[in-house]
């Protein structure tokens, strides 16, 4: 068991427009009041106007958090990996990623890092996240997420999302991946996985990095937790709502058509990361059927998704190349174990 009693933790998120200017008085508020302290913030503004919600605010009232602008949309990944690398050079052990659209028990981090010190083999620790109710500043019982869930289709979700919290285990739980709206990073488990200094793969703009993450992480034998005594609270604008084809579209309905686009690319760099591995025929043929799925979702309702095929057939030499850099120590049976 590691003592974690005085490892400063770096955190990090990401802002973007008025969309998180509205959120962060409540979000760093409750950064500034957990009960551990050891904690240096980063902040990297996506904004495209210099002059916007986000910098004014922390300018004015966090001038120590350390505050940089990428002058565009930089995206997910990259923002995290520069994030990431900031606190690896700083001799850091731990990161954690927080959407700015959250806000944190007071105990959060203190519970996130006892769950990491239980065992040195974990490489990320999810907390509980229930949904937020923004509008009227009210913190549900509802689930937004208890770590992420990849059955052997690789479709992921978040487990439990939308249902009452029944959970009242206080035990360190194995699942099999993590959101990354809110996580606590081991950051020796990160350069052990990277990529050219990539932890979150740059391929994937935004969307399905975090599933990515955890599979190479699983892949090279690291552990991922949920630590339900960590809790935090999101306020999510679209949640899953089933998996008919009805309640899909519905779902996908009231979402932007370049979120749609990232996501699906996302997918598809999966299929190409990860299909040639030795997974059994059952997994195999599974992963192919859900992915002819998507495709004619696709030809039948959002055409527009195809031209990213393209991009893909471009890109296929990347792939390739982290394909091969992946770190497989364990057997892939005990990855389809955790699949559900």
């Amino acid at each position: 068991m590691e003592n974690n009693a005085s490892a400063k933790v770096y955190i990090g998120f990401i802002t973007y427009n008025d969309g998180t200017a509205k959120y962060l008085p409540y979000f760093l508020s409750s950064l500034k009041h957990q009960a551990y302290e050891n904690i240096e913030i980063l902040a990297i503004d996506n904004s495209e106007e210099e002059d916007n919600g986000n910098s004014r605010f922390i300018k004015n009232n966090y001038p120590k958090i350390d505050f940089k602008r990428s002058g565009e949309n930089i995206g997910f990944a990259k923002g995290y990996n520069q994030m990431i690398q900031k606190a690896i050079d700083s001799g850091a052990k731990y990161f954690l990623a927080l959407n700015p659209d959250m806000i944190l028990e007071a105990d959060s981090i203190s519970q996130l890092l006892d769950a990491m010190a239980s065992d040195d083999k974990i490489a990320a620790v999810q907390p509980k996240i229930l949904k937020w109710d923004f509008e009227k500043n009210i913190k549900t019982d509802i689930v937004d997420s208890r770590g992420i869930i990849c059955d052997q289709k690789f479709r992921f979700r978040d487990d439990k999302q939308g249902q009452a919290d029944a959970d009242e285990s206080d035990a360190v739980k194995d699942i099999f991946g993590f959101t990354g709206a809110a996580v606590l990073l081991r950051l020796g488990a990160l350069a052990d996985v990277a990529y050219n200094n990539q932890y979150f793969d740059e391929l994937m703009f935004m969307y399905k990095e975090d599933c990515d993450l955890s599979l190479r992480l699983r892949l090279a034998g690291w552990k991922i937790v949920l630590a339900s005594k960590a809790v935090v609270y999101h306020d999510r604008t679209n949640s899953r709502v089933g998996d008919s084809l009805w309640q899909i579209i519905k779902n996908r309905s009231g979402k932007k058509r370049k979120l749609k686009q990232w996501s699906f690319f996302g997918q598809l760099v999966i299929v190409l990361k990860y299909y040639q591995l030795a997974f059994s025929p059952k997994t195999k043929f599974l992963f192919c059927w859900y992915q002819l799925e998507i495709l004619a979702f696709a030809v039948l309702f959002e055409q527009y998704l195809l031209k990213e095929l393209v991009k893909l057939w471009r890109l296929r030499a990347e792939i390739k190349k982290r394909r091969e850099g992946l770190k497989i120590r364990v057997a892939l049976s005990e990855i389809e174990k955790l699949m559900s």
